[in-house]
């Protein structure tokens, strides 16, 4: 007699994508849950936002990535970070069912910060309350003290996506090192390893994926993914960095990305310390304001 087929499991529900705002009076509550949620979902997309570019580096430079690598510090160094968003996933691209994203909003003042107008319209715009921000925003130093003890920095097995990121990476190691961006290229590679030994930057990526190109929201548009959230908001732009990074790899890498070539790549940031573990080519490239590429 014929064994009877096995149950069929029922089908599970879709994800909610649900996401949470952090502030400060419930930062501690939050950090503790991401601690529980990183190993059971060690893929972190990533995206920030901040107050645009308001200098630029004067003198010699050796190649034109120094001169933008140049740019990033010296706007690092200078202004604040106003929102941090990570999704987390599993290696599948699977997210957890309820809250997958929490968007970190940091303290600024319109009235005592450095900013470009532009880019503080375009946030206006996408729905950023500053008052809030001024009156309840996260203290980026007490943010640094959780972070740098959460098992989501400093761990091999994490890995953060991100698209077009040298900026995102920067505000993070001020956060992290609570010191300014290191002088030369070079040495900001070598930290930016130690804290975030794993990285993709989907538009690195992208070299490989023709003909795809252009920023994340026309990326995402091409793979047929749809927006949840509103763009220029951190939590909305890690929640779509994530869902295109799964379908990117499926689509062009068969699931799986050669770390040779691209892991801890960049895009527009190069000439990487040849003790790197995943150098790889020239690194050539232009880095513009992280808001012009999404």
């Amino acid at each position: 007699m014929a064994a009877p087929p096995p149950p069929q499991q029922p089908p599970q529900p879709p994800p909610s994508y649900g996401m949470r705002e952090v502030w400060a009076d419930n930062l501690d509550q939050e950090m503790a849950l991401l601690r529980d949620m990183v190993d059971r979902y060690p893929y972190l997309a990533m995206d920030t936002e901040f107050p645009g570019i308001v200098a630029r580096p004067i003198g010699s430079f050796k190649t034109s990535t120094d001169y933008h690598y140049q740019t990033l510090r010296c706007n690092v160094d200078l202004l604040k970070i106003i929102q941090l968003g990570i999704t987390f996933a599993d290696e599948r691209g699977n997210v957890p069912p309820d809250v997958c994203t929490f968007q970190f909003n940091f303290k600024f003042s319109l009235t005592g910060d450095m900013y470009a107008q532009d880019s503080i319209d375009l946030l206006a715009n996408a729905g950023l309350d500053f008052h809030k921000h001024e009156e309840r925003g996260i203290d980026v130093l007490h943010f640094g003290e959780l972070l740098i003890s959460s098992g989501l920095v400093l761990v091999d097995d994490v890995k953060w996506v991100s698209f077009h990121s040298g900026y995102d990476f920067g505000y993070l190691l001020k956060i992290l090192t609570c010191k300014p961006l290191p002088a030369e290229e070079p040495d900001f590679f070598r930290l930016l390893r130690t804290y975030f030994p794993g990285i993709y930057d989907i538009k690195y990526l992208l070299r490989a994926c023709h003909p795809l190109k252009g920023g994340l929201q026309e990326v995402a548009d091409e793979l047929h993914i749809d927006r949840i959230g509103v763009q220029h908001q951190a939590g909305s732009d890690a929640l779509l960095t994530c869902r295109t990074f799964f379908k990117l790899r499926h689509v062009f890498f068969e699931d799986a990305v050669d770390d040779a070539k691209f892991l801890g790549c960049l895009y527009g940031l190069g000439n990487w310390p040849a003790s790197a573990a995943h150098a790889n080519g020239n690194g050539n490239g232009h880095l513009v304001a992280a808001a012009d590429d999404r």
